[in-house]
C-alpha cells in the first residue's frame, strides 16, 4: 500500500490524459455538451454519469473530490466554496426547523454564529454542553437531535475532546457526529477510526498550499447507517449508503450554490502533493514557539495541545498521529501588551487565516470575536490578554527570534 503523500502526488488517476500530462488538466468551463437529447435526458435524471453544470459537477472538482476520498479512505466527498459552506450544507442536510443539535460554545466565531443566528431564525435549536464530558453530550441528546458537532482542535480554545467516545455516546442514541477536522486534517487523524459519520473541513488551511485559494470539503466517512436519521431515512432506503451524497448533489449543495470553482479546486489538488511536508513544519514550528514561550517571564500562559501542562495533552497524543498542529495561543499581561507585542513584530504577519506558509498572529477578541459580548466571550474562553498564532513554514529561529525582540521590548 502507498504512504499517505505518495497518494496524494498520484491520486488515482481514473482516465488517461490524452495527451500524456502529469497534472490533470483545468477545465474553467461553466457548461458542457451532449451528444444526444437522450444523453442529457439521462445525466440531468442522475442515470448516467456525466458533467452537465459546473455548479453541480465539474472534471476538476470531482478529480480533487477522488484525491481526497483516497487520501481519507472515505466512502464519498463533496468539495464546496468553503469551510463555512461545508458546515451550513451539512447540518441542513441532516436537520430541519424544530430539530436541534448538540455542540459546544468552544468553537471558531462564525460557526457559533451560523447555529445561533443565521440557522436559528429558521428554527434549529442549538444545544451547548461541555464536549470533555461525553456524559454531557449524552444528557443533551433526545429524539429531536440530529446531529453532534465538535471540532478536532477548537479555534482559538485548543480543546481536544476525546472524540471516539463522543462517538459512541452518539451512535448509541442514533445520532452521527459531524467533525470539523480543519487544524487536523486527515493527515493527523483518521476521523472513520473513531466513529465519525462525517468530517468538514476547510480546505483554505493546509490543503490550499499556502492560502492560495478558499475551498471547503464535506467528507462521509461510510460508517453511519444514514437509515438511523430522519432527514434521510426514506431516501436511504432507496439509494442506501448513499443518501447523504445524493440529498446533497440532488438538494442542499445543488439548490444552495456554494460551488467550488474549478480553478480554486486545481490549485488545492496541487496544494494536497505538499501538504503532508508543510503540516510536518508547521506542527515543528508551534512546538518550538511553545516551548521557547515557556520560558519567558513576560508569558502568563502558553496553550498547546502537543505541551504537557495541557488540559488536553492527553487526549491529543491519544489520537493524533503526526503531530498536535500548527496553531498555539499565549497570554500576557492584558490587550494593551498583546497589542504591543503584535506591533513590534517584524517577520511575524499580523492576519487572519490559519495554516499558512508564512506564520501569522491575531487578537482573536477584538477581531474574529468582536460581535460577542463580554459575557459570550467568557463563556467561550476567548479573553482579551490572549494572542493566537498559526504556525508556518520559515525557520524556527528567525520565528522564535522575532517573537524575543518583541518581548524584550514591552
Amino acid at each position: 500500500m502507498n504512504g499517505f503523500t505518495t497518494k496524494a502526488v498520484h491520486g488515482a488517476r481514473t482516465r488517461k490524459d490524452p495527451h500524456g500530462s502529469l497534472r490533470g488538466p483545468l477545465y474553467d468551463s461553466v457548461a458542457f455538451e451532449f451528444d444526444t437529447a437522450h444523453d442529457a435526458e439521462l445525466a440531468f435524471a442522475g442515470k448516467k454519469p456525466a458533467h452537465a453544470y459546473s455548479r453541480i459537477t465539474n472534471p476538476t472538482v470531482e478529480e480533487f473530490e477522488l484525491r481526497i476520498r483516497l487520501l481519507s479512505d472515505s466512502f464519498g466527498v463533496v468539495a464546496v466554496s468553503s469551510g463555512m459552506a461545508a458546515i451550513a450544507d451539512t447540518v441542513m442536510a441532516l436537520a430541519e426547523s424544530g430539530s436541534n443539535i448538540v455542540t459546544s460554545r468552544h468553537l471558531f466565531g462564525h460557526t457559533l454564529a451560523l447555529f445561533e443566528s443565521t440557522l436559528g431564525r429558521w428554527g434549529l435549536e442549538v444545544r451547548f454542553v461541555d464536549m470533555t464530558s461525553p456524559a454531557s453530550v449524552d444528557k443533551a441528546i433526545d429524539g429531536r437531535t440530529r446531529l453532534v458537532f465538535l471540532e478536532s482542535i477548537t479555534n482559538p480554545q485548543l480543546e481536544v475532546a476525546d472524540i471516539g467516545e463522543i462517538c459512541t455516546v452518539a451512535s448509541r442514541r442514533n445520532v452521527p457526529v459531524v467533525l470539523d477536522g480543519t487544524l487536523t486534517t486527515p493527515y493527523l487523524f483518521r476521523s472513520k477510526d473513531a466513529g465519525v459519520a462525517v468530517e468538514v473541513l476547510s480546505s483554505t488551511k493546509y490543503i490550499s498550499g499556502g492560502a492560495t485559494s478558499v475551498g471547503g470539503l464535506i467528507i462521509d466517512n461510510g460508517v453511519f447507517d444514514w437509515k438511523r436519521t430522519p432527514a434521510l431515512r426514506d431516501l436511504a432506503a432507496g439509494v442506501g449508503p448513499g443518501a447523504l451524497l445524493v440529498r446533497l448533489r440532488r438538494d442542499v449543495y445543488r439548490n444552495l450554490g456554494a460551488c467550488l470553482s474549478p480553478h480554486n479546486a486545481w490549485l488545492q489538488t496541487l496544494g494536497l502533493e505538499t501538504m503532508a511536508l508543510r503540516i510536518e513544519r508547521s506542527c515543528a514550528n508551534a512546538f518550538a514557539i511553545a516551548r521557547f514561550l515557556q520560558q519567558q517571564p513576560q508569558v502568563r500562559r502558553v496553550n498547546y495541545p502537543g505541551i504537557g501542562d495541557s488540559p488536553s495533552y492527553e487526549h491529543a497524543v491519544k489520537q493524533f498521529r503526526r503531530g498536535f498542529g500548527g496553531i498555539l495561543t499565549f497570554d500576557l499581561a492584558d490587550r494593551t501588551e498583546c497589542f504591543a507585542l503584535m506591533d513590534r513584530l517584524t517577520l511575524i504577519r499580523k492576519a487572519t487565516n490559519l495554516n499558512d506558509n508564512k506564520t501569522l498572529i491575531i487578537h482573536p477578541s477584538s477581531t474574529i470575536f468582536c460581535d460577542f459580548s463580554a459575557q459570550q466571550k467568557a463563556e467561550m474562553g476567548v479573553t482579551d490578554s490572549t494572542i493566537r498564532l498559526s504556525a508556518g513554514i520559515e525557520d524556527a529561529e528567525d520565528l522564535t527570534g522575532d517573537i524575543r525582540q518583541a518581548l524584550e521590548a514591552l
